[in-house]
C-alpha cells in the first residue's frame, strides 16, 4: 500500500530514531512510504543564507520554498492510498492535523498512531482532538483506526 506518513517527528533529533523505526516497520510489511522528512533540505538553497540578501528577498525566497514543500506534500497525499498520522505530543501537530483533514476529504484511509500515554482529547471518549479522531475513525467508510502500538498500526494497515 502507498502510504503518506504525516508526523512532526522530523523537527527534533530526539524523535528521529523513532521516525526511522516507524518507517522500517511499515516498509517491512511491504508498504511504500512517502515521508516528507526524507530527502534534501530545501532550505539549504535559501538565498537568506547570504549577508547580501534584503529582508524582502529573504521573505520571497522562503515563500517560494514553502510553496514547493506544500505542493509536493499535496501531490504525495493525493497519490497515496492511505495516510498514517503520528499523533504524539501534548496536542496533535497542526501540520499533521491539516494533512489528516485533507486526506479525509480525498477519501483516503487514515490510521492514527498515538504511543504517547497522555490524554489530550476534550473528554474521556477522545484520545486526541475530537475532530481529528472523527476524521480518522470515519475515513474510508469507517475503516480508519486509532492505534497505540506499532504492531496494531501494521495490523490495521494489513487488514485494509
Amino acid at each position: 500500500m502507498k502510504i503518506y506518513l504525516a508526523s512532526p517527528l522530523g523537527f527534533a533529533p530526539s524523535t528521529m530514531a523513532f521516525l526511522r523505526e516507524l518507517k522500517a516497520e511499515l516498509r517491512g510489511h511491504g508498504h511504500v512510504v512517502f515521508d516528507p522528512w526524507e530527502g534534501d533540505d530545501p532550505f539549504e538553497e535559501h538565498p537568506g543564507k547570504t549577508k547580501d540578501t534584503s529582508p524582502e528577498e529573504n521573505a520571497a525566497g522562503l515563500a517560494s520554498i514553502n510553496h514547493r514543500i506544500g505542493e509536493a506534500n499535496r501531490r504525495a497525499i493525493e497519490g497515496a492510498e492511505a495516510l498514517v498520522a503520528v499523533l504524539d505530543g501534548p496536542d496533535v501537530d497542526s501540520g499533521t492535523a491539516s494533512e489528516v483533514g485533507f486526506a479525509f476529504a480525498l477519501g483516503k484511509l487514515l490510521v492514527g498512531y498515538r504511543g504517547d500515554t497522555r490524554l489530550t482529547g476534550e473528554n474521556a471518549a477522545t484520545l486526541v482532538n475530537l475532530q481529528v479522531q472523527y476524521w480518522i475513525e470515519e475515513s474510508a467508510g469507517g475503516r480508519g483506526r486509532l492505534v497505540r502500538t506499532l504492531p496494531d498500526l501494521t495490523a490495521a494497515l494489513d487488514e485494509a
